[in-house]
């Protein structure tokens, strides 16, 4: 299955080389699982000449807001709609799962209870997923096609899925302690309030549940896949 990374930010000059940017980590993350990945920077206004160039697309993070005035984001909230719309399959990772609600009809804010960085434990249907986040940007309100599958006390909505459209998730299983730890000195220190930043230093190696996102992911891109072919 050959799926589309539609790069959305940047990791920091300092990290990329010794860590990679967005798109290798998500290479990392889903390796193994018969994927073929080719990547559009669209933060660069690099965008796949159709929404059939993919048969699936993968949503990455971003330091910008969804809310916010880039070149990149209207067309962005189009192809997303024309994708959803068409039945090509949508995953969303932080910026990824802000862009696609708003898309949608969804609304994001920047949160006033601030940031959310290093492990954090959802609830996935009664299951606890610990997962790296970093992210002051929230969903608040979400698109009526979207259903919510995962959540915390300090973030309502996050995990959605829309059908087989869509999954998309705030948190970052791409993110391993290493970027995690980058993050927090390169864009952290003075920026994220000391206790926060402590918090996530105190949590580090505790992000355990990278791969079971993995799997959601893997999971409904085949479902999806699947059920477009028994509609054919």
């Amino acid at each position: 299955m050959r799926i589309g990374i539609l790069q959305c930010g940047q990791s920091p000059a300092a990290l990329k080389d010794d860590l990679g940017d967005y798109p290798d980590m998500f290479t990392r993350l889903l390796a193994g699982r018969g994927f073929e990945f080719q990547v559009w920077h669209v933060e660069a206004m690099q965008f796949p000449d159709d929404i059939h160039a993919a048969e699936g697309w993968l949503l990455t993070g971003s330091r910008h807001g969804a809310y916010e005035d880039h070149p990149f984001i209207a067309p962005l909230e189009d192809f997303v709609r024309r994708a959803f719309a068409a039945g090509v399959p949508l995953v969303g990772i932080c910026f990824g799962h802000q862009i696609i609600a708003q898309a949608l009809g969804g609304k994001v804010i920047k949160h006033p209870d601030g940031w959310a960085i290093g492990a954090q434990d959802y609830d996935f249907a009664g299951e606890t997923v610990t997962l790296n986040a970093w992210h002051q940007d929230q969903v608040v309100a979400i698109p009526r096609e979207a259903r919510v599958v995962a959540s915390n006390a300090f973030c309502e909505n996050a995990a959605l899925v829309y059908g087989d459209r869509a999954f998309t998730v705030q948190a970052h299983p791409e993110f391993d302690d290493a970027f995690l730890q980058g993050l927090m000195e390169t864009r952290g220190k003075g920026v994220v309030p000391q206790d926060r930043l402590d918090r996530a230093a105190g949590r580090m190696g505790e992000a355990g549940g990278s791969a079971a996102i993995a799997d959601r992911i893997d999971a409904f891109f085949r479902q999806a896949q699947q059920n477009a072919r028994g509609a054919a």
